[in-house]
């Protein structure tokens, strides 16, 4: 079995696709990928449905899912009802969906996450940078984009695309110490664009446009995010941000040393 939440909701079975057309047996679906191997209690997956209002025939109608689940599984396996069972199983006040972790791709994200994350934290920059990079391949789009999100469901999206913004700036940490400055100019641009109050990112942009030779741009990037801050949150940049503009305004030789083994980010580079 191959599936994919990040992005549209894609599982598969000996090159079938076991997924429904209808909305709450897909957010089953969905929930159940998300933790193969664990039982989910039934109390949490009826919130998932129904929020804090469940019907009198929550549970009768949850069976029926789960029943019709099963069906589009043993059609893909073709074995009928009884292996079904066992990958999709009953357990003491719940249901597990017994697959790899591996088989889905959240997980495998994950993996090579604390991967690159470790290797990035020994200096090993070549290796983080190629791992994060295919941690991020394997996004298809917006976590589970397809797939109506009740309470339970709503927090994984939003945890999953916190970790992908995370990954991308640690990423661009490794590509900047491996002196890739100038091939950052235009994602860097791009991401500031879309998270305009992002310090992390901005400061990745103004060393990226530095050591590119732009000191001028490097710092009309402070000014623009610094103006932005004040009239739209009324405070000023952070500390690390300041020093990093402040560094550029006096040519710092330090600007232009990549950063070391044990540093985690840009900012660090100027942090008190």
């Amino acid at each position: 079995m191959r599936m994919q939440v990040l992005g549209p909701l894609h599982a598969e079975v000996n090159g079938g696709s076991i997924v429904p057309s209808a909305g709450k047996p897909r957010q089953l679906l969905a929930l159940l990928a998300l933790y193969p191997g664990r039982v989910l209690p039934v109390p949490t997956l009826m919130e998932e449905i129904w929020g804090s209002t469940l019907p009198q025939s929550a549970l009768t109608t949850l069976q029926t899912y789960i029943l019709q689940l099963r069906r589009r599984l043993g059609t893909a396996l073709g074995t009928g009802a009884g292996a079904a069972k066992d990958v999709l199983a009953t357990r003491y006040g719940g249901y597990v969906l017994q697959v790899p972790d591996e088989s889905v791709d959240v997980h495998t994200y994950e993996r090579l996450v604390r991967e690159g994350q470790a290797a990035f934290e020994h200096g090993d920059n070549l290796v983080a940078a190629a791992r994060l990079r295919g941690a991020l391949e394997l996004w298809r789009g917006p976590a589970l984009v397809d797939v109506r999100t009740g309470p339970v469901l709503q927090i994984e999206v939003v945890r999953l695309q916190e970790s992908r913004l995370v990954t991308v700036e640690r990423r661009i940490d490794a590509d900047l110490r491996l002196g890739r400055h100038s091939g950052l100019l235009a994602e860097l641009t791009e991401l500031t664009a879309r998270h305009p109050q992002h310090e992390g990112l901005h400061s990745q942009l103004m060393v990226a446009l530095y050591r590119s030779g732009r000191q001028a741009a490097a710092l009309d990037v402070y000014r623009r995010l610094r103006g932005r801050l004040i009239g739209e949150l009324g405070v000023e940049p952070s500390p690390q941000l300041q020093r990093l503009h402040q560094a550029m305004l006096t040519v710092d030789p330090q600007l232009d040393v990549l950063a070391g083994p044990r540093r985690t980010s840009t900012f660090d580079l100027f942090a008190a």
